[in-house]
């Protein structure tokens, strides 16, 4: 069995004379959570539907669990869908979509456990025009994961759950991924591709501008160190240290920003110095950090 659930290579899409997607190559790997992350109208949406056998590229190739051109209906057993924007019958009772969709899989999860774990095990007798925003998301969650799937994928997952419930579904995800489903997760919320996803894929202007594990994009964005010195310190003196790039001292405070041997380099020349830090603070970057960083190098590249 291949460790790689999704291989997409060189996968473009136009609509038109407007490219959406231009060149994305990427895999993905049986059991991890992979994050797609970038701004509206990224071409987040439109790869995951290429994979999802909803739309079809233009050019380029995409493998499913290991076929390319999967058979629809095989491909609908095998993995489990949560649109951005998705809705059912109005009058469509929460039970009776859980039951309806059951009956499509030959070994699906019991509903009223699912419904249980996303918190609306109250409301499985309630209309589906009686949910609220939220309701409706998490009902849409347990549609795509009723069927046992081996590749779920989750378009925008917690868009419009409060706090305790982003963080209870949260948990529904990390357990299914700990069952064995591969999970692709399409998000703009910063700290929830930071818990939840090994790697992430960060596309900008129909391409991927950065791949690797949410720390190591964070990482790369840099730290800060700053301190007040007990005695006289020249901020020159720091520059060109190992891992720095940039030097400042605003109201006799230095902030020193770099990465990688930032700290220690830092330290070792105060310590050579005699000058001892007062009120020391150190800084790390964040994937948010990381995403607006690589988003702004890469507009500024195209001005």
């Amino acid at each position: 069995m291949s460790d790689e659930v999704v291989q997409i290579d060189k996968l473009q899409v136009r609509y038109g004379d407007t490219v959406a997607v231009q060149d994305v190559s990427l895999s993905i790997r049986r059991g991890e959570i992979f994050g797609i992350l970038g701004p509206n109208g990224a071409g987040k949406t439109t790869t995951v539907e290429c994979v999802a056998g909803l739309r079809s590229p233009s050019s380029g190739r995409i493998a499913v669990l290991g076929e390319v051109g999967l058979d629809r209906n095989r491909l609908r057993e095998q993995v489990g869908i949560q649109l951005q924007s998705s809705g059912l019958p109005d009058k469509l009772h929460v039970a009776e979509a859980m039951e309806l969709f059951a009956s499509f899989y030959p070994n699906p999860r019991d509903p009223d456990e699912l419904l249980t774990r996303l918190g609306l095990e109250e409301k499985r007798d309630s209309r589906f025009a009686k949910l609220s925003g939220g309701q409706r998301q998490r009902l849409s969650i347990a549609l795509a994961l009723i069927g046992q799937p081996q590749l779920a994928i989750l378009d925008e997952l917690t868009t419009g759950l409060d706090p305790a419930a982003r963080r209870e579904t949260w948990k529904v995800i990390s357990d299914i991924r700990d069952q064995g489903v591969t999970v692709l997760l399409v998000t703009h919320f910063m700290e929830e591709a930071e818990y939840l996803c090994d790697r992430v894929a960060v596309f900008h202007r129909g391409r991927v501008i950065g791949l690797d594990s949410p720390g190591s994009l964070a990482a790369g964005a840099g730290q800060k160190l700053s301190f007040r010195p007990k005695t006289p310190l020249d901020p020159a003196e720091l520059r060109g240290l190992a891992g720095v790039s940039n030097v400042s001292a605003p109201d006799g405070r230095i902030e020193v920003d770099g990465g990688g041997d930032l700290i220690a380099s830092v330290m070792e020349a105060l310590v050579s110095r005699g000058v001892v830090p007062l009120e020391t603070r150190v800084e790390q970057s964040t994937l948010d950090d990381a995403f607006v960083r690589m988003t702004a190098d890469e507009d500024a590249a195209a001005n």
